[in-house]
């Protein structure tokens, strides 16, 4: 098994080494790949130190069985038949692909049989915030169809690459020695402040990345449930969160919930209210699953329900829904 990340030396890539190496990720050789400035750096994985190549329009991928890309849309799309041209599957967490009719938008826990179906050779992995939300809607959708969704998320700065998150530290260091803090990833100060919008607006006033939590959702889904999302910049290192209210076709309580989710393939229950016990991102970052909290009938609704969920931002968000994408195909042969 030969694998390949492009896009190493990112926040997402360097994720990938650890998820490989934690989840003993069955490969006999890595390969990675990064642009010319990151080309010739040093990573040890397994106690073997392996060089960053530059990615070229050559025959690199030639015996390689999957490829990990995290290098964003443009890479994503100038390199795609460089990649799979020898027959790599190709695991892109761009939004490159996402919405491509015949590419996949695949999270495991949900819809992994889909990623056998890739006539490209590409299965493209989800946003993070849908990735987390779908994971713990399809508990709900197990016993009841979901017709709408209501979401406000509360997102980390690691959704917008290690300089942002760097740029979240800093902004506190500097507020607190009396500096004007330095404003490049955001559009506005993040530290001591919370910013309602999350990439561009589109012509309906919802932005790039709500859009995506209706679209991606439908899809993943297979389904016409109705997601209006507000999403929202929070000075949170690398974890999301979520407040999610939900319309089903029949009425589900609080009880029937907490035991889907509490069995739901990917989710863990943390729902003690007594005990002022539920999912928070300090204490949910590097953690893999979907944290499920603050379950409660919505009582402007009688179909109506309503939780917290919180997960890692770069880890289920990112690498490890990509890596448990090819874990799914090693599982069924289908690679």
């Amino acid at each position: 098994m030969r694998v390949a990340i492009v896009g190493a030396s990112g926040a997402v890539g360097q994720e990938f080494l650890r998820v490989l190496d934690e989840r003993n990720f069955p490969l006999d050789e890595l390969l990675l790949f990064g642009s010319k400035r990151s080309a010739g750096t040093l990573y040890t994985f397994r106690n073997k130190e392996i060089i960053v190549k530059e990615l070229q329009h050559n025959d690199d991928f030639k015996d390689v069985d999957i490829v990990f890309t995290s290098a964003g849309a443009g890479t994503s799309k100038e390199f795609a038949q460089t990649i799979t041209k020898y027959g790599a599957v190709m695991i892109d967490n761009s939004s490159a692909f996402r919405m491509e009719d015949d590419i996949p938008l695949v999270v495991p826990e949900v819809n992994g049989a889909d990623a056998k179906m890739r006539p490209r050779g590409i299965i493209a992995n989800p946003n993070c915030t849908t990735i987390q939300m779908v994971v713990a809607l399809q508990a709900i959708e197990n016993i009841s169809h979901i017709k709408t969704v209501h979401v406000s998320t509360y997102q980390a700065a690691s959704g917008a690459g290690a300089a942002a998150m760097a740029e979240l530290k800093h902004q506190y260091e500097q507020l607190i020695n009396g500096e004007t803090p330095t404003i490049e990833k955001f559009v506005y100060q993040l530290a001591y402040n919370v910013i309602p919008q999350v990439d561009v607006f589109t012509d309906n006033l919802y932005t790039k990345e709500e859009m995506k939590m209706y679209n991606e959702t439908r899809k993943i889904m297979h389904s016409d449930v109705k997601v209006s999302a507000m999403c929202v910049r929070v000075p949170v290192m690398r974890a999301h969160s979520e407040s999610i209210w939900i319309e089903t076709e029949r009425p589900v309580s609080v009880q029937e919930a907490k035991e889907a989710f509490a069995k739901a393939d990917g989710v863990i229950l943390m729902d003690e209210p007594e005990n002022k016990r539920y999912p928070m991102p300090l204490d949910i970052a590097g953690k893999d699953g979907v944290y499920v909290g603050r379950v409660r009938s919505d009582i402007s609704n009688p179909k109506g329900l309503t939780f917290w969920a919180v997960s890692d931002q770069i880890k289920k968000g990112a690498a490890l829904n990509a890596v448990q994408i090819a874990e799914y195909l090693i599982k069924e042969n289908a690679l």
